[in-house]
């Protein structure tokens, strides 16, 4: 399923870091077209029929979550979320290292187009070289004219305001995001009120992830039409993934949604390593439930993988070939979640705890029948009681292969250890 590269168009070859260069292979003109031609309602109707679904996890329709905003005359605010720390997700941190302009300039767009006058990029701290580069970025952008006042003559101003993060992968959860921009704790916020209403300071506020952003200027440039017409039917579009794990060519690749899962993993990726068979797989990041060898040609869109019980999410597909113990798979992904979780609501915060015990302690042989017994009855008490989905991120990739190897598990309580790795090191 070939596609012309869009984002990542001359990566590699050009230095779109450079705002000539970015100009020169038609930067900002859709830019120049949106404040030129079109109305903010008309910029927000074309980003709709695109159906633009967020390519930072949930999949809501971009134009859709714009039309939420109350017109009551209040200030509005825009906030780009590169706070990317999602286990396996690494497309963000390559997009605003390689393309800002083609960032900056989504992000003057979607400011127009919502009638926001600022707008907040949250950028991850470890990110800092892409803040660097954006940085540098933004100020070749401020003094030509394309942000800050009258932009193009065309009457709009727009200020973007970089801010880093420290850290926190709670503060990749949009109010938790909010917070943190308010100087508060990083901590989900209650909802409702959800932010379109009463975010950023209180007032209207959209955030959007950086993918998500990036393709605005292609779709005001190229028409609605032409970003449908790509991929799946109801996930149009392409979309960049991030490949890891037990594959020969890992890193990102921007293909149509609806790519199948074989394609995507055997060939772009180099399919696994030699006399390798894929186990398991995770699609949407550490938060994800595993897909299995026998789902490879599921196709890699929202609704498809939804169906299968998992999730698309960021886009991070982790490939774990057979010679991967799932108990260990799971402990990782835990122990994660375990550490970043805020502590605010008690499922998540005990609960998490609790689940990283039970796993740590059936990896080291010293786990028993009851600790599975517990596992298979606590998703139900952690999944859908917290303020975020952080809790409900604990237990889908544990549940999943837990019903799917359950003698894996067993035989590490009857075995007091990892059968697995008691071959391995028998063989040798």
């Amino acid at each position: 399923m070939p596609i012309e590269p869009v984002l990542t168009k001359g990566f590699g070859s050009l230095d779109l870091t450079d705002l000539a260069v970015y100009r020169s292979v038609g930067g900002f003109a859709a830019l120049t077209k949106a404040l030129r031609e079109m109305t903010p309602d008309g910029v927000v109707a074309e980003v709709m029929a695109s159906n633009l679904r967020g390519r930072g996890g949930a999949g809501f329709p971009t134009g859709k979550k714009w039309s939420f905003l109350p017109k009551d005359g209040r200030p509005r605010y825009l906030v780009c979320n590169s706070d990317e720390a999602e286990a396996g997700t690494f497309k963000d941190r390559m997009l605003l290292e390689n393309s800002p302009f083609n960032l900056i300039e989504g992000l003057v767009i979607s400011a127009y187009a919502v009638n926001a006058k600022r707008v907040f990029i949250y950028i991850r701290g470890e990110f800092l070289a892409g803040y660097r580069i954006f940085q540098k970025a933004l100020a070749q952008a401020y003094d030509a004219g394309l942000v800050g006042a009258d932009i193009l003559g065309s009457g709009y101003s727009v200020e973007i305001v970089p801010h880093r993060g420290a850290g926190a992968y709670i503060c990749g959860e949009e109010t938790a995001q909010l917070n943190s921009l308010e100087g508060k704790r990083g901590e989900p916020r209650l909802k409702p009120p959800f932010p379109a209403n009463a975010g950023l300071y209180g007032m209207p506020t959209v955030v959007n992830n950086v993918e998500t952003l990036m393709y605005v200027p292609h779709i005001i440039e190229r028409g609605a039409k032409w970003f449908a017409s790509i991929g799946a039917e109801k996930s149009p579009g392409p979309k960049v993934i991030s490949v890891s794990g037990h594959v020969m060519r890992p890193g990102n690749y921007e293909v149509p949604l609806g790519i199948p899962m074989r394609e995507l993993v055997m060939e772009l990726a180099g399919g696994l390593r030699p006399g390798r068979r894929v186990k398991a797989i995770q699609p949407g990041g550490g938060s994800s439930a595993a897909i299995f060898e026998e789902d490879l040609d599921v196709a890699c869109d929202f609704d498809s993988l939804a169906a299968k019980g998992t999730m698309l999410g960021s886009g991070a597909v982790t490939v774990m070939d057979d010679t991967a113990c799932m108990v260990r798979c799971a402990l990782t992904i835990n122990r994660f979640f375990e550490t970043e979780s805020c502590g605010q609501c008690t499922p998540c915060r005990e609960g998490g705890q609790w689940v990283h015990r039970m796993v740590a302690r059936l990896e080291a042989g010293e786990g028993s029948e009851s600790d599975l017994k517990i596992l298979t009855t606590i998703n139900r008490t952690i999944t859908g009681t917290n303020l975020c989905v952080l809790g409900d991120s604990i237990m889908p990739f544990l549940s999943s292969v837990y019903k799917h190897f359950p003698e894996e598990f067993h035989d590490h309580v009857r075995l007091a250890g990892c059968p697995l790795h008691a071959r391995s090191e028998s063989a040798a």
